[in-house]
């Protein structure tokens, strides 16, 4: 029986860093080419990189996250309630400061 397996040690491949932009064209061809029939592997191939990571970039950008898209869907009235929220959590981080520091300064004379 033959196989397809190349003689000598296994050769490692460099670590490859793409661009966002790179992601979501590679994300976006593969959704298009499922629509006509095609596999992940095959797109993976054409582009040089593995279905696997084909689909964590679709599963990414499907949650938004890593590049900031989350914050860009945010509507104004969404980032009004969140600021709103924060601002809150801060005025009450900040009274309490003001209040450990009158104890320790009563207990310091």
């Amino acid at each position: 029986m033959k196989t397809n397996r190349k003689a000598g040690p296994a050769v490692r491949r460099e670590r490859r860093e793409f661009s966002a932009e790179f992601k979501a064209e590679a994300v976006r061809l593969v959704a298009e080419r499922r629509a006509l029939g095609a596999s992940a592997a095959q797109v993976g191939r054409e582009l040089d990189v593995g279905p696997n990571q084909l689909r964590e970039w679709a599963r990414q950008q499907a949650r938004g996250s890593g590049d900031g898209a989350a914050a860009s869907r945010e509507t104004a009235e969404q980032e009004v309630r969140r600021l709103r929220r924060e601002n809150a959590v801060l005025r009450q981080e900040q009274a309490f400061a003001k209040k450990v520091a009158v104890y320790f300064a009563k207990e310091s004379r």
